[in-house]
């Protein structure tokens, strides 16, 4: 009987459950982020605020990039492929708008990971800008409700079992997991 108290994470079989557990993640990572915000002003740079700098970094420069790289490497291009009528309208709309968030968040990122990195060394504690933070995470999780609304249930509806597979093997493939 599998325990049920622990929360696993779904495996490879499954890659659009993978995609939604790294937005459950990436949402993680943005209340941490928040979080910090919050902290620094009456806590200041202590332990508990670099240890938070230091997952927030290490999340959004190992997975995040790798996430980002299964929708617009396999994801998108397969689903183009697949998409036929209202889908591949709907595709060919929401394609740039996708295309051009993850470089939104790309640009944002590099300028909060500045500041993180500051945080994590404890060289400062009022180097987190609020309107960076805000921004970062409204673009996140707008992105993510459009993608979890429309480009998931259309990959689950339109593709099949060898599409799946193919998708979760470049997944697996990309973050060096031995398929």
């Amino acid at each position: 009987m599998p325990n049920a108290l622990i929360a696993t994470a779904p495996d490879f079989s499954q890659p659009i459950a993978v995609l939604k557990h790294c937005h459950d993640r990436i949402r993680k990572q943005l209340d941490t982020l928040q979080n910090l915000l919050e902290h620094l002003p009456q806590h200041g740079n202590d332990a508990q605020a670099q240890q938070a700098a230091q997952s927030i970094m290490r999340y959004f420069n190992q997975a995040a990039p790798h996430h980002h790289a299964d929708e617009e490497v396999d994801l998108l291009p397969m689903l183009s492929v697949t998409a036929s009528g209202e889908d591949a309208a709907l595709l060919q709309k929401l394609m740039p708008e996708i295309m051009a968030e993850h470089q939104q968040m790309d640009k944002l990122w590099h300028a909060l990971d500045q500041q993180l990195t500051s945080i994590a060394d404890g060289e400062s504690t009022n180097q987190l800008s609020a309107q960076d933070v805000q921004q970062f995470s409204a673009i996140y999780s707008a992105h993510m409700e459009k993608e979890e609304t429309w480009i998931a249930p259309m990959a689950k509806r339109l593709f099949n079992e060898q599409q799946m597979q193919q998708l979760g093997s470049a997944m697996q493939q990309r973050r060096g997991i031995s398929v």
